[in-house]
Parts: C-alpha cells; sequence; structure tokens
C-alpha cells in the first residue's frame, strides 16, 4: 500500500529515516540533511513556510523531499535597468509581480534533495516521484498557489527528471550551477601549482597582503554575533539577487544544530570583524554556506580570495578532498580551478492561459549567461 503525506514540520519523520534516503545521488550522510532543514525549519525566515512530502510504501519511508511555499517576485533573477523598473512597479503595485509558489526543494540548499530508498530501480524512483508531484499538486490548489517549481535539480540526475516532469507539464530553465573543486594535494602550495602562473601569482599577491589578518575557526556566535549580523545585512543589500533573507536564527540553530559539522570562519582586523564564512564539513567534503563581508576593506584585504584560499587550506590540513563552493561568481571559480555542476530550475502556472504566457517568454528569466561549461 502506497501513501503520499504533506507534512509541516521534518520532525514527523523519524532523523535516520529522512538521513537514510540517497540525496542527488550522494550518500546517505548529506551534509545538508535533517538536522540542517530542522534548523532551518526553526530559523523564521520571513516569507517562506516550509512542507515536506513523504511517501510511505507498506509502512515504509520510500521517498521524500522538502518543499516551500512563498510569494515568488517573478523579477527575482532580473538585474539592471529592467530591475530598477520592475521595482518601481512594485512599489506602485505590490501584488503584480508576485505569484504564490509551491517549490521543491529549499531556499536555502544548494539543491533539491529528493531522497529516493537505496535499493530502489529507476522505475520505482521515477514512480515515486510522479506521485509525490501529485500530492504537490492536490496540495497547491488547497493553498492557492499558482506556481509550481523545482528548484536546483542537479542535472546529474537528468534522465529521471524527464522521465517524469513533463509529464506533469514542468518545464525547464537552467539554474545557477554549483562548483566544487578536488583537492588531493599535500598544501597549499601544491594547490597553487596547479592554477595558471598569472592566477597563481595574483592569488600569492592577495595572500601576502591579507597578513595582518586574524583568521578564527569558531562553533558559535558568541562575541561575534551583531558584528557577524551587520556583516550579513550589508551583504545582502549588495547582492545582484536576493530570494531569501537569513536570521539570526538561521546561523544560531545552524551551529547549535550540527555540531562538529557546522562552523564560522572569522576575520579580524585588530578587534574588528571584517569577513564571516559560515561552513558545513564532514570527512569528505567542506560546504560554503555564506560569506559576509566589508566592502570597505576589500581594495586592502581581497576578502573573498583570503577566504577561498583559508578554507582550501582548512581542507588540506583536515584531509577533506572536496570543496564546494556554492551558486554564484562561477566564472571566477573555473578560475581557482573548481569545476561546475549544471542545475535546473522546473516550472509551471497552475492556470494554462497564464502557464502559455510564460512558455512564450520564459527565456528572458533565464540565469546562464552561456559562458561557463558545466560538468
Amino acid at each position: 500500500m502506497i501513501e503520499t503525506l504533506a507534512l509541516d514540520s521534518i520532525a514527523a519523520i523519524e532523523p535516520s529515516h529522512w538521513n537514510a534516503l540517497h540525496f542527488g545521488g550522494n550518500d546517505a550522510d548529506e551534509l545538508e540533511d535533517w538536522s540542517y532543514l530542522h534548523a532551518i525549519e526553526g530559523a523564521g525566515l520571513r516569507d517562506f513556510r516550509f512542507v515536506y512530502f513523504a511517501l510511505r510504501e507498506n509502512g515504509k519511508l520510500r521517498a521524500a523531499a522538502p518543499a516551500f511555499l512563498t510569494d515568488y517576485r517573478l523579477d527575482t533573477t532580473v538585474s539592471g535597468s529592467l530591475k530598477r523598473v520592475t521595482d518601481a512597479v512594485v512599489k506602485l503595485l505590490p501584488r503584480l509581480l508576485r505569484i504564490p509558489m509551491l517549490c521543491l526543494g529549499s531556499p536555502v540548499t544548494e539543491r533539491c534533495g529528493i531522497g529516493f530508498d537505496a535499493a530502489a530501480t529507476e522505475a520505482q524512483r521515477a514512480s515515486w516521484l510522479d506521485a509525490l508531484l501529485a500530492k504537490m499538486e492536490v496540495t497547491a490548489a488547497r493553498e492557492g498557489c499558482g506556481m509550481l517549481a523545482v528548484k536546483d535539480a542537479p542535472v546529474a540526475q537528468d534522465a529521471l527528471w524527464r522521465r517524469v516532469f513533463p509529464q506533469r507539464g514542468l518545464r525547464a530553465l537552467p539554474g545557477l550551477p554549483g562548483a566544487t573543486l578536488d583537492l588531493p594535494y599535500a598544501g597549499l602550495d601544491e594547490y597553487l601549482a596547479t592554477l595558471s602562473p598569472a592566477t597563481r601569482k595574483d592569488l600569492r599577491r592577495k595572500q601576502r597582503a591579507a597578513e595582518g589578518l586574524k583568521i578564527e575557526w569558531r562553533d558559535s556566535l558568541d562575541g561575534v554575533r551583531e558584528a557577524v549580523m551587520s556583516l550579513y545585512r550589508a551583504t545582502l543589500q549588495r547582492a545582484e539577487f536576493r530570494f531569501e533573507e537569513l536570521t539570526e536564527s538561521y546561523f544560531e540553530n545552524v551551529l547549535r544544530g550540527m555540531p562538529g559539522r557546522a562552523l564560522i570562519a572569522t576575520y579580524f582586523e585588530g578587534d574588528t570583524l571584517l569577513a564571516f564564512n559560515l561552513i558545513l564539513e564532514n570527512g569528505r567534503r567542506l560546504l560554503d554556506k555564506f560569506l559576509g563581508m566589508d566592502y570597505s576593506a576589500m581594495d586592502r584585504y581581497n576578502l573573498y580570495h583570503v577566504s577561498w584560499l583559508e578554507n582550501v587550506r582548512h581542507c588540506i590540513a583536515r584531509r577533506i578532498p572536496v570543496y564546494e563552493s556554492g551558486q554564484g561568481l562561477h566564472r571566477e571559480k573555473v578560475r581557482l580551478g573548481s569545476t561546475l555542476h549544471a542545475n535546473t530550475l522546473w516550472y509551471r502556472h497552475r492556470n494554462r492561459f497564464v502557464d502559455g504566457v510564460f512558455a512564450r517568454v520564459d527565456k528572458l528569466a533565464r540565469m546562464d549567461d552561456g559562458e561557463a561549461q558545466c560538468a
């Protein structure tokens, strides 16, 4: 007997059962696991409500995925002069560019974590995924959501997505790629030797310029809480694309809820905090979740590249073989030796007429610029 559920809290599912499912082709100790999602759920992210879709067969959890409800701004991925126009429109008509949306995935994970029983066949995965989407349709109707979407579906699983999503009317748009850097090196110099001479020279210069910084790794916000949130808000204001706004509770909950796996690297000039970096890690991967910085200090310290080199050093020292640096700045990450991994956004509007309009103009919403190659 198959049962599909839409749950209000991930606490309704046993952590070990959730984590036993395979996420995105990775093994069961995915960093953005039950603990991370539970931390997000209690973080009070404004304008988001979370739901969790689960499928049980004869009482056993076979598939599950996080999801969220929000009012989606259609100009979220718009920038430049067009963004100024849409901002002006929203001030006059606040609801015009907003559509209630139900989306598989999470606003603060790197990819859509749809988990399946490890022993499932491809046919079972497709069948279970279709059943989850059917439950999603029912939930969207109940919640009055016009838009259905899947955020950051990894292209590595494209065969499954293309087998199921189009049957439900979902269309694909390229999303922002993620980036990983393999680090099979004995030291930082060995990593630098793999880069082009120009890049190597550039990084060494930036590394020397930052020798006056004090770098500390912490497992809590104690002593830096206000400074961290001030840097976060300043960084958010400069972001080209803004989807979610994190809260102090987000940082607190992640650090508290993932002991030994969540850390924050801090960068001080004297007693002044200039940058912080929230990271998740285990024995096989370090995941860079958020970098906040004082942009007025960029000319002195090149904080982005300093934090990059510190994360590489940290990984090598702890024999962590993969540094995952997330989305954004993908051309620079390729220059620094990373491999890109493509993601896809799938969507449709539940109103056929509106959906037909979106189908004709969706190229305007593309987030990739066609210049980077993904694995």
